[in-house]
């Protein structure tokens, strides 16, 4: 190990590798001395330089010291700077050792520099480190300018988009110097709804995971950034029931169709984009986000069956378009009819507080909007329903046609 290196590495282990005074480690040759005068002295350790003078007899001359310091570590740093030539008388009063190892690493690397300045090496000059943005700008081209990246949604774009833009205290950082805390404080100190935070951590996650394809960070410090903010997606305002009336006085308007089936199915929006959709059996299966919520069947209530299939005669699916295109239609639609604005979460609201309204069975009313049974195992495990068991319950809801 170079000597230089070994020093500080005696230096950090600390108790580990020397005595508990004071048996610093040895200095280079030709590198200064740092003495030590006693205990009972303010500045106890004194600095000198190299030795250039010697006796008739061959015996080194001790310089006068450059200074007196407090700590062994503040002498080397003054001899180091002094062989660099960057010292000037002074400086020692201007050091302060922090106790915290990434300082003291900080420390080590301006040791470093100017150590190498004394031993005439000169450093390859490196390119600058990208920035959180510099690299989001290279792994957006990774993932959608290609044949691939092309058939993605426009909705997952936009996603993308809304997430970097939210991570906006990053930009400038550069990508290898960020670790979990800076990651962690974005999501702390944002003040979005827990669903766009999911989106910010998304996309750290994909970041990460392209970083280290192409080794532009030293590990994946993504991996345990965590959302602390309750998850507030089952918030919302469901539509009043001369809301309802307006909209089924409107059914045959394609956006308001759309927003009617979503009122008496109660699926998350984004789930409608992949149902599957049994026509025969008359029942909607999926469901996206949790382990409750996935791959649940969903009895399509008699009311909107209809809806349903002139919304698959006319459109080919439930929902076409992106996700985005919809809201803003939707926002629209319901300020053209004079309804206050819903979000399409909002119809999910709608079919729970109908399912509560018409006497749902509780059980079977968090089967249908994919809730967790918590706690309650027997439920949970045991609590098995047929459609034609859910289908009677959902039929319970009226209609204010």
């Amino acid at each position: 190990m170079h000597s230089f290196c070994w020093l500080l590495f005696l230096y950090q282990k600390g108790d580990e590798s020397m005595p508990k005074r004071k048996k610093h480690p040895k200095l280079p040759n030709g590198y200064g001395s740092i003495k030590y005068l006693g205990k009972n002295r303010r500045n106890p350790y004194a600095v000198h330089p190299p030795v250039t003078d010697y006796t008739d007899e061959g015996v080194p001359i001790t310089p006068k010291a450059l200074c007196y310091v407090d700590d062994w570590m503040k002498g080397f740093i003054i001899l180091t700077s002094y062989k660099a030539g960057t010292y000037t008388k002074g400086d020692e009063r201007d050091i302060d050792l922090p106790s915290d190892q990434k300082s003291l690493e900080i420390i080590t690397q301006r040791l470093l520099a100017d150590y190498n300045k004394a031993q005439g090496i000169v450093e390859e000059e490196k390119e600058p480190e990208k920035t959180f943005a510099e690299v989001y700008k290279d792994f957006w081209k990774y993932k959608f300018e290609n044949e691939k990246g092309k058939k993605l949604s426009e909705s997952s774009k936009l996603s993308i988009q809304a997430a970097f833009k939210n991570a906006k205290a990053l930009h400038d950082r550069p990508f290898r110097d960020l670790r979990h805390d800076d990651l962690q404080s974005v999501i702390d100190n944002c003040p979005l709804k827990h669903s766009s935070l999911e989106l910010i951590v998304h996309l750290f996650r994909q970041m990460y995971a392209y970083a280290d394809i192409y080794e532009l960070c030293d590990k994946d410090y993504s991996a345990h950034v965590k959302i602390n903010k309750e998850d507030d997606d089952e918030s919302g305002v469901p539509f009043t029931d001369s809301d309802l009336k307006i909209l089924w006085n409107h059914k045959d308007d394609e956006i308001v169709e759309f927003i009617l089936i979503m009122c008496y199915s109660g699926f998350r929006i984004k789930a409608y984009k992949t149902l599957e959709i049994n026509m025969r059996e008359k029942y909607f299966k999926g469901g996206v986000k949790t382990k409750a919520g996935k791959d649940r069947i969903v009895p399509i209530h008699s009311a909107i069956l209809k809806l349903v299939e002139n919304r698959l005669s006319s459109h080919g699916a439930l929902l076409s378009g992106t996700l985005q295109i919809f809201r803003n239609n939707m926002y629209k639609k319901l300020s053209e009819l004079g309804i206050e604005k819903h979000t399409p979460h909002d119809c999910r609201h709608t079919f729970s507080m109908l399912c509560e309204k018409y006497g749902v069975n509780e059980n079977d009313r968090k089967r249908l909007i994919g809730h967790s049974f918590g706690g309650d195992i027997t439920n949970s495990l045991y609590g098995h329903r047929t459609v034609e068991d859910l289908r009677s319950e959902i039929e319970k809801i009226k209609v204010c046609y």
